[in-house]
């Protein structure tokens, strides 16, 4: 199915109803070839205006899901086709019992060794349909890219989770797409922290009220300078609207 892709800022942003979502994602399970669902902050978007290597990771993505309120406000703001804010672990929830509820599979990709086991006994003894095909640590030594690649693409799973330790990161499976021939792949770095309980996600309250970064706060005072890159978006979106 095809889902409509605003412009916010120069960043593409996909407008996906929940009542679409389904379909979507069933839609992109069964598309030929690799695919990426990307998980999009207001820190991502303002990151991937411009021609960087984020910037392309982003553009290329078969589906851009907006997680933050900002980006919400932002495209009203500029009278623009208000997209659905999306909350990246309930999101991933859903993807994976729609998976085990069409008998599909997953692989983990992230974590230390005892985190990612803990996180798989879990998934298993939650999802119980759900075949988890492969795993892989996200700390591993540059030599065994190869390795992992290799592991990934011999298990054909229907969606690879990427989680904390990758090198790369957000541009994991970009950087890699051409040596993939299917599977859906998604960033959300916390995924196995969180399955594996040994890091709490943010609550659903919390998220609904686009307070999400007053724990990260809490947990890294630093992060208060994001105010600045933050008052920067406010600048652009009353410049666009101004001038554009």
């Amino acid at each position: 199915m095809e889902i409509e892709r605003i412009k916010l800022l120069g960043v593409d942003v996909d407008v996906c109803r929940p009542a679409e979502f389904e379909e979507a994602i069933i839609s992109l399970m069964n598309k030929e070839g690799p695919k990426q669902i990307v998980f999009l902050s207001i820190w991502d978007l303002l990151k991937a205006r411009g021609k960087s290597e984020f910037a392309r990771a982003v553009q290329q993505a078969d589906l851009i899901l907006p997680t933050s309120k900002s980006i919400i406000s932002g495209a009203k703001f500029l009278k623009l086709t208000v997209p659905t804010r999306w909350n990246p672990f309930e999101t991933l929830i859903n993807i994976m019992t729609l998976l085990e509820n069409h008998y599909k599979s997953v692989y983990l990709l992230g974590g230390h060794k005892r985190t990612l086991l803990a996180a798989e006994r879990n998934v298993r003894m939650t999802f119980k349909s759900l075949q988890i095909v492969g795993r892989y640590v996200g700390y591993y030594p540059k030599g065994e890219d190869s390795a992992v690649m290799e592991a990934v693409r011999k298990s054909s799973p229907s969606l690879v989770i990427m989680s904390d330790g990758l090198k790369d990161k957000f541009c994991w499976f970009h950087n890699r797409r051409s040596n993939f021939s299917t599977s859906m792949f998604l960033y959300f770095p916390d995924a196995i922290g969180i399955f594996s309980e040994r890091k709490a996600h943010v609550k659903k309250e919390t998220f609904d009220r686009g307070l999400e970064i007053v724990p990260e706060v809490v947990r890294n005072p630093l992060k208060l300078f994001l105010l600045i890159p933050y008052l920067s978006y406010k600048f652009l979106l009353l410049w666009h609207r101004l001038f554009d």
